[in-house]
Protein backbone atom coordinates (compact mmCIF):
# COMPACT_ATOMS: atom_id res chain seq x y z
CA UNK A 1 0.00 0.00 0.00
CA UNK A 2 1.23 3.37 -0.76
CA UNK A 3 1.44 6.27 1.63
CA UNK A 4 -1.20 8.52 1.94
CA UNK A 5 0.86 11.73 0.54
CA UNK A 6 2.19 9.60 -2.35
CA UNK A 7 -1.62 8.31 -2.89
CA UNK A 8 -2.21 12.34 -2.71
CA UNK A 9 0.43 13.02 -5.23
CA UNK A 10 -0.93 10.23 -8.11
CA UNK A 11 -4.46 11.87 -7.41
CA UNK A 12 -2.84 15.16 -8.31
CA UNK A 13 -1.43 13.63 -11.37
CA UNK A 14 -3.84 11.38 -12.39
CA UNK A 15 -6.39 13.95 -12.04
CA UNK A 16 -6.67 15.67 -15.62
CA UNK A 17 -6.91 12.35 -17.16
CA UNK A 18 -10.00 11.27 -14.67
CA UNK A 19 -11.93 14.49 -15.93
CA UNK A 20 -11.02 13.63 -19.33
CA UNK A 21 -11.95 10.00 -19.35
CA UNK A 22 -16.03 11.22 -17.60
CA UNK A 23 -15.94 13.35 -21.23
CA UNK A 24 -14.82 10.19 -23.30
CA UNK A 25 -16.29 7.43 -21.41
CA UNK A 26 -19.85 8.56 -20.87
CA UNK A 27 -20.73 8.62 -24.94
CA UNK A 28 -18.44 5.61 -25.10
CA UNK A 29 -20.86 4.03 -22.87
CA UNK A 30 -23.87 5.13 -24.84
CA UNK A 31 -22.20 4.09 -27.82
CA UNK A 32 -22.19 0.37 -26.28
CA UNK A 33 -25.82 0.58 -24.64
CA UNK A 34 -26.24 0.97 -28.60
CA UNK A 35 -25.20 -2.02 -29.07
CA UNK A 36 -27.08 -3.90 -26.46
CA UNK A 37 -24.49 -4.04 -23.61
CA UNK A 38 -25.84 -3.75 -20.11
CA UNK A 39 -23.75 -1.84 -17.22
CA UNK A 40 -21.93 -4.68 -16.33
CA UNK A 41 -20.90 -5.80 -19.34
CA UNK A 42 -19.47 -2.30 -20.21
CA UNK A 43 -18.13 -2.38 -17.00
CA UNK A 44 -15.93 -5.64 -17.35
CA UNK A 45 -15.46 -4.70 -20.85
CA UNK A 46 -13.70 -1.86 -19.44
CA UNK A 47 -11.97 -3.23 -16.71
CA UNK A 48 -10.79 -6.32 -18.60
CA UNK A 49 -9.97 -4.93 -22.14
CA UNK A 50 -9.23 -0.81 -21.07
CA UNK A 51 -8.89 0.33 -24.39
CA UNK A 52 -10.49 3.80 -25.86
CA UNK A 53 -9.66 3.17 -28.82
CA UNK A 54 -10.79 -0.09 -28.89
CA UNK A 55 -13.78 0.25 -27.19
CA UNK A 56 -15.26 3.05 -29.28
CA UNK A 57 -14.58 1.34 -32.87
CA UNK A 58 -16.52 -1.98 -31.53
CA UNK A 59 -19.89 -0.70 -31.44
CA UNK A 60 -19.16 1.62 -34.41
CA UNK A 61 -17.66 -1.56 -36.38
CA UNK A 62 -20.47 -3.60 -34.83
CA UNK A 63 -23.65 -0.78 -36.15
CA UNK A 64 -21.77 -0.94 -39.45
CA UNK A 65 -21.97 -4.99 -39.88
CA UNK A 66 -17.84 -5.40 -39.97
CA UNK A 67 -17.06 -9.60 -39.47
CA UNK A 68 -16.30 -10.20 -36.25
CA UNK A 69 -12.50 -11.41 -37.45
CA UNK A 70 -12.64 -7.64 -39.25
CA UNK A 71 -13.28 -6.37 -35.22
CA UNK A 72 -10.98 -8.38 -33.87
CA UNK A 73 -8.15 -7.83 -36.44
CA UNK A 74 -8.71 -4.10 -36.29
CA UNK A 75 -9.08 -3.39 -32.59
CA UNK A 76 -5.75 -6.02 -31.92
CA UNK A 77 -3.96 -3.86 -34.68
CA UNK A 78 -4.74 -0.30 -32.79
CA UNK A 79 -3.74 -1.74 -29.23
CA UNK A 80 -0.16 -3.25 -30.49
CA UNK A 81 1.05 0.41 -29.37
CA UNK A 82 0.30 -1.15 -25.49
CA UNK A 83 3.07 -2.91 -26.09
CA UNK A 84 5.30 -0.32 -26.93
CA UNK A 85 4.08 1.70 -24.08
CA UNK A 86 4.96 -0.88 -21.86
CA UNK A 87 8.28 -1.56 -22.81
CA UNK A 88 9.15 1.89 -22.26
CA UNK A 89 8.64 1.67 -19.14
CA UNK A 90 11.12 -2.01 -18.69
CA UNK A 91 14.12 0.17 -17.00
CA UNK A 92 11.94 1.93 -14.71
CA UNK A 93 10.61 -1.83 -13.65
CA UNK A 94 13.87 -2.76 -12.57
CA UNK A 95 14.15 -4.44 -9.30
CA UNK A 96 10.41 -4.16 -8.81
CA UNK A 97 8.13 -7.18 -7.57
CA UNK A 98 6.78 -9.00 -10.79
CA UNK A 99 3.46 -8.66 -9.98
CA UNK A 100 3.17 -5.14 -9.50
CA UNK A 101 5.74 -4.72 -13.03
CA UNK A 102 2.93 -6.72 -14.27
CA UNK A 103 -0.08 -4.62 -12.79
CA UNK A 104 1.90 -1.45 -14.13
CA UNK A 105 2.50 -2.42 -17.39
CA UNK A 106 -1.53 -4.02 -17.94
CA UNK A 107 -3.04 -0.72 -17.33
CA UNK A 108 -0.98 1.66 -19.16
CA UNK A 109 -2.53 3.80 -21.70
CA UNK A 110 -2.00 6.61 -24.54
CA UNK A 111 -2.50 9.11 -21.55
CA UNK A 112 -1.28 7.91 -18.47
CA UNK A 113 1.95 6.66 -20.54
CA UNK A 114 2.40 10.92 -21.46
CA UNK A 115 1.90 11.76 -17.59
CA UNK A 116 4.11 8.86 -15.81
CA UNK A 117 7.06 9.75 -18.61
CA UNK A 118 7.04 12.99 -17.35
CA UNK A 119 6.75 11.88 -13.76
CA UNK A 120 9.73 9.67 -14.12
CA UNK A 121 11.93 12.53 -16.29
CA UNK A 122 11.47 14.60 -13.36
CA UNK A 123 12.56 12.14 -10.76
CA UNK A 124 11.80 11.38 -7.55
CA UNK A 125 8.40 8.88 -9.57
CA UNK A 126 8.58 4.91 -8.70
CA UNK A 127 6.22 2.43 -10.49
CA UNK A 128 3.80 2.19 -7.16
CA UNK A 129 2.76 5.86 -8.03
CA UNK A 130 2.79 4.98 -11.57
CA UNK A 131 0.43 2.24 -11.20
CA UNK A 132 -2.00 4.16 -9.22
CA UNK A 133 -2.26 6.41 -11.71
CA UNK A 134 -3.15 3.87 -14.01
CA UNK A 135 -5.79 2.39 -11.92
CA UNK A 136 -7.72 5.93 -10.86
CA UNK A 137 -7.62 6.61 -14.20
CA UNK A 138 -9.37 3.35 -15.36
CA UNK A 139 -11.77 3.56 -12.72
CA UNK A 140 -12.69 6.60 -13.82
CA UNK A 141 -13.02 5.61 -17.44
CA UNK A 142 -14.76 2.56 -16.24
CA UNK A 143 -17.21 4.32 -13.77
CA UNK A 144 -17.61 6.78 -16.87
CA UNK A 145 -19.01 3.94 -19.09
CA UNK A 146 -21.15 2.55 -16.68
CA UNK A 147 -22.86 5.93 -16.07
CA UNK A 148 -22.85 6.54 -20.20
CA UNK A 149 -25.13 2.88 -20.67
CA UNK A 150 -27.63 4.04 -17.13
CA UNK A 151 -27.95 7.29 -19.00
CA UNK A 152 -28.28 5.89 -22.08
CA UNK A 153 -29.49 7.73 -25.11
CA UNK A 154 -31.15 10.40 -23.23
CA UNK A 155 -27.54 12.35 -22.96
CA UNK A 156 -27.35 12.89 -26.23
CA UNK A 157 -23.57 13.87 -26.47
CA UNK A 158 -22.99 13.99 -30.42
CA UNK A 159 -19.58 11.47 -30.84
CA UNK A 160 -18.21 14.41 -32.62
CA UNK A 161 -17.71 15.89 -29.27
CA UNK A 162 -16.23 13.06 -27.76
CA UNK A 163 -13.78 12.55 -30.48
CA UNK A 164 -12.67 16.06 -29.98
CA UNK A 165 -12.78 15.02 -26.45
CA UNK A 166 -10.16 12.21 -26.77
CA UNK A 167 -8.26 14.69 -28.80
CA UNK A 168 -7.73 18.03 -26.39
CA UNK A 169 -6.65 15.43 -24.13
CA UNK A 170 -3.59 15.10 -26.29
CA UNK A 171 -3.48 18.71 -26.74
CA UNK A 172 -3.06 18.98 -23.31
CA UNK A 173 -0.65 16.24 -22.53
CA UNK A 174 1.49 17.75 -25.52
CA UNK A 175 1.63 21.06 -24.24
CA UNK A 176 3.08 19.90 -20.53
CA UNK A 177 5.99 18.45 -22.40
CA UNK A 178 9.24 20.29 -22.06
CA UNK A 179 9.84 22.14 -25.67
CA UNK A 180 12.44 21.15 -27.78
CA UNK A 181 13.20 20.01 -31.44
CA UNK A 182 12.57 16.55 -31.32
CA UNK A 183 9.25 17.09 -29.60
CA UNK A 184 8.57 19.05 -32.22
CA UNK A 185 9.31 17.21 -34.47
CA UNK A 186 7.48 14.17 -33.01
CA UNK A 187 4.20 15.78 -32.70
CA UNK A 188 4.27 17.21 -36.15
CA UNK A 189 5.47 13.72 -37.56
CA UNK A 190 2.81 12.23 -35.63
CA UNK A 191 -0.24 14.22 -36.98
CA UNK A 192 1.03 13.78 -40.89
CA UNK A 193 1.06 10.30 -40.00
CA UNK A 194 -2.19 9.86 -39.16
CA UNK A 195 -3.66 12.88 -41.40
CA UNK A 196 -2.14 10.48 -44.39
CA UNK A 197 -3.47 7.42 -42.96
CA UNK A 198 -7.31 9.09 -43.03
CA UNK A 199 -6.34 10.34 -46.49
CA UNK A 200 -5.53 6.64 -47.48
CA UNK A 201 -8.80 4.98 -45.86
CA UNK A 202 -6.68 3.58 -43.08
CA UNK A 203 -8.52 4.99 -40.08
CA UNK A 204 -7.58 1.44 -37.99
CA UNK A 205 -4.30 1.72 -38.20
CA UNK A 206 -4.32 5.35 -38.59
CA UNK A 207 -3.14 5.68 -34.60
CA UNK A 208 -0.42 3.54 -34.57
CA UNK A 209 1.04 4.40 -37.62
CA UNK A 210 1.43 8.39 -36.60
CA UNK A 211 2.18 7.53 -33.37
CA UNK A 212 5.57 5.09 -34.73
CA UNK A 213 6.51 7.69 -37.25
CA UNK A 214 6.52 10.48 -34.74
CA UNK A 215 8.88 8.15 -32.36
CA UNK A 216 10.77 7.20 -35.19
CA UNK A 217 11.34 10.65 -36.49
CA UNK A 218 12.07 12.44 -33.35
CA UNK A 219 14.76 9.05 -32.86
CA UNK A 220 16.33 9.74 -36.18
CA UNK A 221 16.36 13.72 -35.58
CA UNK A 222 17.69 13.11 -32.07
CA UNK A 223 20.42 10.62 -33.45
CA UNK A 224 21.53 12.74 -36.64
CA UNK A 225 21.75 15.55 -33.92
CA UNK A 226 24.55 13.84 -31.87
CA UNK A 227 26.13 13.04 -34.88
CA UNK A 228 26.13 16.42 -36.29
Amino acid sequence: MLPGDRIEQSLKAALPIMLGYVAIGVPCGILSASIGLDALQAFLLSALFYSGAGQFMIPNMWIAGAPLASIIASVSLVNTRQMLYSAAFAPACRGVRKRLAFLFAATVTDESYGVNVAKFSEGGWSVGRATAVNLLSQSSWALSNVAGVLVGNAVGVPLAIASFAMTSIFICLLVTQKPSAANLVAAVTAVLGVVACKAAGLSGPAILVGALAGVAAALAFSWAGRRG
